[in-house]
């Protein structure tokens, strides 16, 4: 089930634009592995649930996938072939704003290999190119 927001305080949100790079949400911070974003998307709820199956499918109950962005915005859309004007379409799907370096997906105890494999398959179930990233060992 793809997840959206319990309530909302408006019900259409204008569309912004995606500049720079993020500043929160960069860091993995309760997973050993995780796949940052390398390019802006929105990511649609139903993108970040394939992705989420798909990684727990690998996975086979072995370790436990963290979702790391929460879609909050609504897309509206007009319908097709309707005439210009009578104001905004309604909303279509919920997204997830994401900038370049925004950690998707995190992974914890899990051993690497299949960590690796789970985050790859995740990965392609993305419309953006990303790249696995691991915890640091503290020094």
């Amino acid at each position: 089930m793809a997840t959206q927001p319990k309530r909302v305080k408006w019900r259409k949100m204008q569309r912004g634009r995606i500049r720079g790079r993020a500043s929160r949400g960069n860091k993995l911070s309760v997973g050993e592995y995780g796949i940052q974003a390398l390019e802006p998307c929105w990511l649609a709820a139903r993108q970040i649930e394939a992705g989420r199956i798909a990684a727990n499918h690998y996975l086979a109950g072995e370790g436990r996938v963290i979702v790391a962005v929460f879609p909050d915005k609504s897309v509206t859309a007009t319908p097709a072939e309707t005439r210009m004007g009578k104001g905004k379409g309604e909303p279509e799907f919920y997204a997830a704003v994401v900038r370049p370096g925004t950690i998707i997906y995190e992974i914890k105890g899990a051993s690497e290999i299949n960590a690796k494999t789970a985050l790859n398959r995740a990965a392609h179930k993305m419309p953006i190119r990303c790249r696995l990233v691991h915890r640091r060992p503290k020094q």
